[in-house]
């Protein structure tokens, strides 16, 4: 699937290919303190599959709990998370599914670092919802 990507401000334009299956939802606390919320939702792709079309992202480097160095790229004007990957040789990226036009076409198939989750996402459901603010 073909989808295009920016940062907020614009500063940033990208494209990939992705295979939707691959979206998914992070709850581990480093995603919630890099999102500023709960989790993340991403999906990942081959690193030969993205495309910058504009911009230059600021990289953030990040040693994960598992040991690994990761790379958090984000716009530097205006700080919108772009995506992530291995800190040298990068053979993937998981792209920020948020900054995506195509976000709405690509649901969560999978749930990691639930160890982490916030015990209240599983009643988002339970909500009153209101169209706008």
């Amino acid at each position: 699937m073909h989808v295009d990507g920016r940062c907020h401000c614009g500063a940033i334009r990208y494209e990939a290919e992705v295979d939707p299956a691959e979206s998914e939802i992070c709850h581990c606390t480093d995603c919630q303190s890099l999102t500023g919320t709960a989790f993340r939702v991403s999906v990942t792709t081959p690193a030969e599959n993205l495309r910058l079309l504009a911009g230059e992202p600021h990289i953030y480097v990040r040693v994960a709990e598992s040991g690994n160095r990761r790379a958090q790229a984000f716009c530097p004007r205006c700080a919108t998370p772009l995506w992530s990957t291995q800190a040298e040789g990068p053979t993937s990226y998981t792209l920020r599914v948020g900054a995506l036009a195509q976000r709405d076409r690509l649901p969560p198939r999978r749930q990691y670092w639930t160890r982490s989750a916030q015990h209240w996402v599983d009643d988002l459901g339970r909500l009153p919802k209101f169209e706008r603010e």
